[in-house]
């Protein structure tokens, strides 16, 4: 199976509609794409409409779309690689674990995968030699010699057994701080995103987990909040690299008799991500945000939304704005936009709304909607994004409840 560098690679960039001749992309292939890949990359068939070419839209998602042995597909985004990069870093927090070493001379999204897959590879070979990480986990076991806690229940029903129930714990490296690698390292190996020069590494870290721990499917929110001690902490970073992999895995498709995975980022996922944790770290004193808030309506909970972010107060704790990312192109913000974060508003019951956009709208929005007051504002991607972020949070701030 060849790499991605070894394919004839077509190139896309998000929402810009390009065309290829007809001859380029074989029908079957071109059918692939619209078939499992449609909602990612929007698929024009060569028509008197489009000139007898293909004309292909990727639509708001970057990354590698491996679709044939000899043929793929780079879906290239509208922001610098650069800014890309440090929105990766932030959303997924990597920049706190030292990997920027690694990532220096990075040209495009394929080759910041490989990097990162490079270093994961690497840090579980490393712990290969000093040792996988093992756990006490509680078995029940039909024995025929005592281990552990023996059931004296289960023995006084059946006392003519040979065999005896017991209660032990077993120490065991098959656990989920493994399980997870396991399962990454997996997924990386069939994405086939890594060169001949890297492929080995990945093939050798997974293969060093092999018969110590089953690699379950795990998903990505499996990777975030697990407790770490001093026998484990530096299972930390590879769970953060592990997050990274398993959300920008899509589904599977098969190429001839192998399984493969495309490395697919969502842009307005990431976006939302990059925003909740760029401001986390560089609000003011006073400030908390809280990400992903869940508000559930009507008894039984009939209906629920998540909420993208809430600004609350340190002091009191109430909720003094509701803010919506928005990854869009646009003019001004959509009638739908702004009735669905007046509701989010209306439901935390403070009277301050912002809708998050990447790009400086031409008509933008500040007006009062009922008792809210709902704002268009700008966390910008060109340029510094340090400097986009403070412009942003000054911005926000001066209006809520008069705070600069």
């Amino acid at each position: 199976m060849k790499s991605f560098q070894d394919r004839k690679t077509l190139s896309l960039t998000e929402y810009v509609t390009q065309a290829f001749p007809r001859q380029e992309i074989p029908e079957t292939l071109g059918e692939a794409l619209w078939r499992d890949y449609g909602s990612k990359v929007t698929v024009e068939f060569p028509s008197p409409k489009t000139g007898y070419q293909w004309e292909l839209t990727a639509r708001g998602w970057v990354g590698y779309i491996p679709l044939a042995p000899d043929l793929g597909f780079s879906l290239q985004p509208k922001v610098s690689l650069g800014n890309l990069f440090r929105m990766l870093e932030y959303a997924y927090r990597l920049q706190s674990f030292e990997f920027l070493d690694d990532l220096v001379g990075c040209q495009s999204l394929e080759a910041f995968y490989e990097r990162l897959a490079n270093v994961l590879a690497k840090r579980v070979l490393d712990r290969a030699r000093k040792g996988f990480y093992r756990a006490y986990l509680p078995e029940n076991e039909r024995l025929p010699y005592v281990r552990g806690r023996l059931d004296v229940r289960h023995v006084m029903q059946k006392p003519w057994s040979a065999k005896l129930h017991c209660h032990y714990e077993e120490h065991t490296p098959d656990v989920e701080e493994n399980q997870i690698l396991a399962w990454t390292l997996g997924c990386i190996a069939r994405s086939h995103m890594c060169s001949r020069r890297v492929q080995p590494t990945v093939r050798r870290a997974y293969q060093s987990l092999r018969g110590v721990a089953l690699p379950q499917s795990f998903s990505p929110q499996d990777c975030v909040g697990r407790l770490y001690n001093r026998l484990n902490d530096d299972y930390h970073p590879m769970h953060a690299l592990c997050r990274f992999f398993l959300e920008h895995s899509g589904p599977t498709h098969e190429m001839g008799d192998r399984t493969v995975l495309p490395f697919l980022v969502n842009m307005a996922r990431l976006f939302e991500l990059f925003v909740a944790e760029w401001l986390k770290a560089h609000l003011p004193p006073g400030f908390s945000l809280r990400a992903q808030e869940k508000v559930d309506i009507g008894e039984g909970d009939v209906l629920s939304f998540t909420i993208d972010l809430v600004l609350c107060s340190e002091e009191t704790g109430e909720v003094v704005c509701v803010l919506d990312t928005k990854y869009k192109d646009a003019a001004k913000p959509s009638a739908d936009d702004v009735t669905q974060v007046v509701a989010y508003a209306e439901m935390k019951g403070c009277q301050s709304a912002v809708l998050i956009y990447p790009i400086q709208l031409s008509k933008p929005l500040n007006e009062r909607v009922g008792s809210i007051q709902v704002r268009s504002l700008t966390f910008s991607l060109e340029g510094e994004l340090d400097d986009a972020g403070k412009t942003f949070v000054y911005q926000l701030l001066s209006d809520v409840r008069g705070v600069v």
